[in-house]
């Protein structure tokens, strides 16, 4: 099977498109990476990174059953939108493994010499931010559960994407696609959760 970039070549207006936005993509990616040479900064997204590794999201969700739970509801229904949750987030994770073997998109600092990696890659390729999608997904679908907990959700997944760029490990369109796809299945999740307890 043709890979994305031989796909891209074989289009002449998509291929002229693509360099644009790769232009685009690199030049971002460059300023934002700067903030890795202050050494609070590097320490201080390597911390987020990490823990949007899973753990924040993992505690995030028993904090969502809790919530609900304290709310009165029964606890299968509980348990249905804990469950929605999680295989969501399993078939995020699924498309998120088929784009990243399709499209082997190198990681920003391994084509660009000048970017400082600020962290060691859990994978090979760069395209789409598994962080960024688990972030946005989660995010999206506690808030819809327990809103009060956006205040903090919300900060967080931006601080999670935005470490992504900082410490050199992916481009702005790998985010950007990464949280399109987290919050397509979000949606997607939440609308059968809420259908199916209704």
């Amino acid at each position: 099977m043709r890979n994305y970039y031989q796909f891209l070549h074989s289009k002449p207006k998509l291929h002229h498109l693509q360099k644009r936005v790769l232009q685009w993509d690199t030049r971002l990616c460059l300023r934002v990476n700067l903030l890795s040479q202050l050494k609070f900064f590097a320490q201080f997204f390597k911390t987020i990174s990490r823990l949007g590794d899973g753990w924040f999201w993992a505690l995030s969700t028993v904090v969502m059953l809790v919530a609900l739970l304290s709310q009165g509801l029964v606890a299968s229904i509980v348990a249905m939108k804990v469950c929605a949750v999680l295989l969501s987030s399993f078939c995020g994770y699924l498309l998120y493994k088929y784009l990243k073997v399709h499209t082997v998109r190198p990681r920003p600092y391994q084509v660009h010499q000048t970017i400082t990696l600020g962290e060691r890659p859990l994978d090979v390729f760069s395209f789409p931010s598994g962080h960024t999608l688990q972030a946005v997904l989660f995010t999206t679908m506690i808030g819809h559960q327990v809103p009060m907990m956006l205040w903090v959700l919300l900060p967080f997944t931006m601080l999670v994407a935005l470490s992504r760029l900082v410490l050199g490990l992916h481009y702005p369109t790998d985010v950007l696609v990464g949280a399109g796809i987290g919050a397509t299945f979000a949606t997607i999740g939440s609308k059968v959760s809420d259908y199916l307890v209704a």
